[in-house]
């Protein structure tokens, strides 16, 4: 069931998003060779509580950490782990945070001091696509015309955009309906009304979309072994247009 939120509804999320879009800010200031993703899960876990909310990742469907942590090719879903970062590594971190009630999810990918030309390209296309989908999220468009418009970008630019994984609605729980496709064709699809609650979060590759799953059974990596980046906001679906509720 797809529940349209109130106005005091999206403000609980968007202060929520603004916690969130404050702990990835911070995150950028501690993300170097040398540093763990433990040592970031922890980080995140002990600000997002000081300042009164509460990882909410923890104990969904038994996941046991405030982040998702993934490395190079690890598509989503990475555990935060004690293996210090390298140099030329890109991760990504994915949140979500429940402050009264409010919730607001945010993934963003981090260079590792000096990466790739490819991968600064990876990462700069990921990014573009995301604000290229969320221009699309406006009443009255339907969720395909969000996903051509992260797909044919990104396809264009060369990389590739993951199927298997997909944005969601948000709020009261953390993941809601309806599912947010990153690819798909324009005019199809639900319509977008005002109130509507999702996240967009494409995953893009350098080489294949296709994706193989972990034994741990939550970290999703590519086929091929080539990298990938993610990079999500929540936002709303308003009269004025889309609200980013985690713009940092």
């Amino acid at each position: 069931m797809i529940t349209l939120k109130s106005e005091k509804e999206i403000r609980a999320m968007h202060e929520a998003g603004k916690l969130l879009a404050s702990c990835h800010r911070e995150i950028a200031k501690r993300i170097a060779a040398g540093v763990t993703t433990m040592e970031i899960n922890q980080f995140v876990d002990n600000y997002l509580r000081k300042h009164g909310a509460i990882p909410e990742q923890i104990g969904f469907n038994g996941y046991e950490y405030a982040t998702c942590a993934s490395i190079n090719d690890e598509i989503c879903h990475g555990f935060p782990r004690s293996t210090p970062l390298k140099n030329g590594d890109i991760v990504t971190i994915d949140m979500v945070v429940n402050l009264n009630g409010g919730l607001a999810d945010s993934a963003w990918t981090y260079a590792v001091g000096e990466i790739s030309d490819e991968s600064k390209r990876l990462m700069e296309v990921t990014l573009n696509s995301l604000y290229k989908g969320i221009e699309q999220a406006v009443i009255g468009n339907r969720l395909g015309d969000i996903g051509h418009a992260i797909q044919t970008y990104v396809e264009a630019e060369g990389f590739s955009v993951v199927r298997e994984f997909t944005g969601h609605g948000i709020g009261p729980t953390l993941h809601e309906e309806p599912q947010v496709l990153h690819y798909g064709t324009p005019g199809k699809g639900l319509r977008l009304k005002e109130g509507m609650v999702i996240t967009i979060e494409p995953m893009v590759n350098v080489g294949t979309w296709r994706s193989k799953m972990d034994d741990n059974g939550w970290t999703a990596r590519t086929l091929d072994g080539k990298r990938s980046a993610q990079y999500e906001h929540t936002l709303a679906i308003t009269k004025d247009g889309p609200l980013i509720l985690t713009l940092q």
